[in-house]
Parts: structure tokens; C-alpha cells; sequence
């Protein structure tokens, strides 16, 4: 299969596969756990629940991620929730003695995201008793997610976000871009920060803090510590104030 420019990335080419739920609002809440990170493809294979898409309680639990709920699919079987896709992995808390070969969310994530001709598939199985052993030996890997040992229960909705995430941050790699949080302002120059530096030192001999003839490490370890704050000018503008009011009272 050669992948077209729309449906190269990953957000279009991995699907999410319900094997027989139990809850409509765990399908809802997968739905919402999906949306949330870009991806959108979900099939249900015979869930035990009557009209999981259209329920109430999927509805809720959905919270805005109807979308998802109208375009997923409900089938049958493993085998016809896996049509088109050419990569397969299920997804158990419970390791098998013969399996396929284990997986972190992280290794499974990298390895989808960067070949561009899979079409990738998690399988998650019932709330209770998870997958079937025949499911989980025809799949391509076994995604483990790692948890406390003494408590490891993910419930099903909790395991899809992890994974979903996982993959979010793998499909957008390097093109991944930090939302500022609150303002962000214009970073200082170093001349500015220069500045402020000596317009400090000369601030905190004036109160007697620094000894200008025995000064020690005191502005080397200032300088280191505002060396991490990635100082904005405003915030020398600040500093140089505090300054300016430290010499004043002390004239």
C-alpha cells in the first residue's frame, strides 16, 4: 500500500479496536481519550452493550467527542476491525508465556510513527477479562504499559489516553511546539543583562550584603542563578528598579 500525502500521518493511519466492551461510557471515554490527541478512528468488535454509540452514558462520558462516536464502526469480528490495517498490536496488563514480542507504549509509538506505509491497529480488550488469548498470539507485538507492580489496574479509557499520547508525541516528533504558559516577553539582551548585573553589585555594596574588597563567590553564583530564569527584559527593568530603591534608601 503506498500512503497519499492525506493520509501519511499518523493521527489518520492508526485505529483504535474495542473488542466486545462491556460499558458504553468506557466507549465514550475512549472516544474523548482519542479526540483529545488527534485521532479519530475507532471500530468496535461485538460489544456486550446495546447501542454504544448512541447511549446516553457514551454520550456523556464522550464530552464533545461525538464526531468520534458517529464515524466509528461496529463489526463482528478481530479480523474484519483489522481490515486495511497491516500492523497489529494488543494491549494487556497480563503478560503471556508465549506471546509476541513485549512492547512499552513508547516503542510501539516510535515504530508507527516513522514507517509511513503501516497501518497500525490497538487492540484493547474487555473491561473484565481483557484479550483473548487467540487475539493477543495473532497480533504483531503485546503493548505493556509499565505501572506500579503493586497496582498496575488501568482502567480502559485510562490505558487509550496513555496511548494515545504516546503517540501524539511520536507523530508530531520535532515539529512539536511548547504552548506558552501565561506571557511570555521580550528575552533580555546581554548587554542588558550586564547591565543589571553591575547595577546589582554596586546596590548590595551599598547596603553592606557584598564586600567590594572580599566579594567572594556572591555575584558568580547570582549570575548562575539568573542564568537559569532566561531573564525577559522587563524582569531586568525590575530588578535594576529594586536596585535603584536598595542605594536610595541606604543614601
Amino acid at each position: 500500500m503506498n500512503p497519499t500525502e492525506t493520509d501519511i500521518s499518523l493521527f489518520k493511519r492508526l485505529r483504535f479496536v474495542l473488542v466486545e466492551t462491556s460499558r458504553a461510557g468506557n466507549v465514550g471515554s475512549v472516544a474523548r481519550a482519542m479526540k483529545t490527541m488527534g485521532f479519530s478512528d475507532l471500530v468496535l468488535v461485538s460489544p456486550r452493550c446495546d447501542s454504544p454509540l448512541i447511549d446516553a452514558e457514551a454520550v456523556a462520558f464522550a464530552s464533545g467527542a461525538i464526531d468520534v462516536l458517529e464515524g466509528a464502526r461496529i463489526v463482528g469480528s478481530v479480523q474484519e476491525a483489522l481490515e486495511g490495517c497491516n500492523f497489529a498490536a494488543a494491549v494487556s496488563a497480563r503478560l503471556r508465556e508465549f506471546s509476541p514480542p513485549v512492547w512499552s507504549p513508547r516503542d510501539f509509538s516510535a515504530h508507527v510513527a516513522a514507517m509511513a506505509d503501516l497501518r497500525p491497529a490497538l487492540i484493547l480488550g474487555n473491561e473484565r477479562v481483557g484479550l483473548p488469548n487467540d487475539i493477543v498470539a495473532g497480533c504483531n507485538v503485546l503493548i505493556n504499559i509499565p505501572a506500579n507492580p503493586a497496582y498496575s489496574s488501568l482502567n480502559l479509557s485510562q490505558a487509550a489516553q496513555v496511548l494515545a499520547y504516546e503517540c501524539r508525541l511520536a507523530a508530531e516528533g520535532e515539529n512539536r511546539t511548547q504552548a506558552g504558559i501565561g506571557f511570555q516577553g521580550e528575552a533580555a539582551t546581554m548587554a542588558q543583562i550586564e547591565g543589571m548585573y553591575a547595577h546589582l553589585e554596586e546596590a548590595l555594596v551599598a547596603i553592606g550584603f557584598l564586600n567590594a574588597d572580599n566579594p567572594k563567590k556572591l555575584m558568580p553564583r547570582l549570575k548562575r542563578l539568573f542564568a537559569r530564569t532566561q531573564l525577559e527584559t522587563e524582569e531586568v527593568n525590575i530588578l535594576r528598579g529594586i536596585a535603584r530603591q536598595m542605594q536610595k534608601h541606604r543614601d
